[in-house]
């Protein structure tokens, strides 16, 4: 039997659906507060049989901050394919971050530890391979180095993964993907997916940075297939290939019949955007968008290897303009509907 946590989001749905098609039982967690329709709105995307598949999920309540209902779940359970977490650039989301993405690992591979669940897949990020003298085709040999860079969010995944490879040094069956930035359809008002939706608004401003990127079908076949391969102790890059944010940007925009953004947002005008989204959102009381993590994060310009996953697969990637065409046409979709 397989559990997933993180089935209410992008990668977790994906594993889900995927997991449904080949005919395997699915377990998933949702907390009490959890809305499963953008799950089964996602299997509406691609295929036509959704509502049964989804009438196949197996959701019990449960949450990775209480280990009680994780020991619960765990019941009758052999594979995990652990895909919550939260994601954010907001200095204001610290504590909820490093609770969820450090604190809420702990617990499960406590938790599978203690029930004797023999197999864990975990999500991480590229962000983990945070070494600020290597940003040039980065691979799974990079090891984590401090800097005044470093995220919160790439801080709470990269002590997450920690707790993971204590697991595996404990005895538990583990393996690690580290995804770039995910591209797919749905849940528009989250991480990658408000590229989507802003492309649509259309910008004419770009930033120079880059970094690599891999559709979320992808990044759950991957994710299936190594622990189908039993590639255990080890952690693999997921990324179609490396683009900059202009050609990510430009590709959105056109598919939304929109001009591609001509103007470079620089070092000093991001940081004048940051100094004046900060005000808006003290005076208005929303959430702040530009902040020093986004800016930081516009501006590097990393480049990943992929070859340690292809090897291991020989999967075929989706292509980012394939990618960023689907989601979007799932998009206006949803405006329509």
């Amino acid at each position: 039997m397989n559990l997933i946590t993180g089935a209410t989001g992008l990668v977790g749905a994906h594993v889900a659906l995927q997991l449904l098609e080949q005919g395997k039982p699915v377990t998933a967690i949702k907390r009490m507060s959890s809305d499963v329709s953008k799950t089964k709105t996602l299997f509406s995307y691609y295929s036509k049989n959704a509502e049964a598949l989804f009438d196949q999920l197996n959701w019990i309540e449960a949450d990775v901050c209480d280990i009680y209902s994780l020991l619960d779940a765990l019941e009758g359970i052999d594979t995990v394919y652990h895909c919550a977490g939260f994601v954010s650039f907001n200095a204001k989301d610290r504590k909820q971050m490093h609770k969820i993405n450090n604190e809420g690992t702990a617990n499960l591979v406590n938790a599978c530890l203690e029930k004797n669940t023999r197999i864990l897949c975990h999500v991480s990020s590229i962000a983990t391979l945070q070494n600020p003298d290597i940003t040039k085709n980065i691979n799974e040999s990079v090891y984590w180095k401090s800097s005044p860079s470093a995220s919160d969010y790439a801080i709470s995944k990269y002590n997450g993964e920690r707790e993971v490879w204590r697991g595996i040094e404990e005895g538990l069956q583990a393996v690690i993907v580290n995804p770039g930035v995910i591209i797919g359809p749905g849940f528009w008002h989250q991480s990658s997916g408000k590229i989507i939706k802003n492309g649509y608004k259309g910008t004419s401003f770009y930033t120079n940075g880059s970094t690599g990127i891999i559709d979320a079908k992808d990044v759950a076949a991957c994710m299936i297939g190594l622990v189908e391969k039993q590639q255990f102790g080890k952690r693999f890059i997921l990324t179609e290939n490396n683009y900059s944010f202009k050609e990510l940007f430009s590709l959105v925009q056109q598919q939304f019949g929109k001009k591609a953004p001509s103007i470079e947002a620089g070092k000093w005008l991001l940081k004048i955007a940051q100094y004046l989204d900060g005000l808006r959102s003290l005076f208005t009381g929303t959430e702040q968008v530009i902040t020093k993590e986004t800016v930081v994060a516009a501006l590097e310009k990393n480049t990943f290897n992929n070859q340690k996953i292809k090897g291991a697969l020989q999967h075929q990637f989706i292509s980012l303009s394939d990618s960023v065409k689907f989601a979007c046409a799932a998009y206006v979709n949803d405006l329509k509907r």
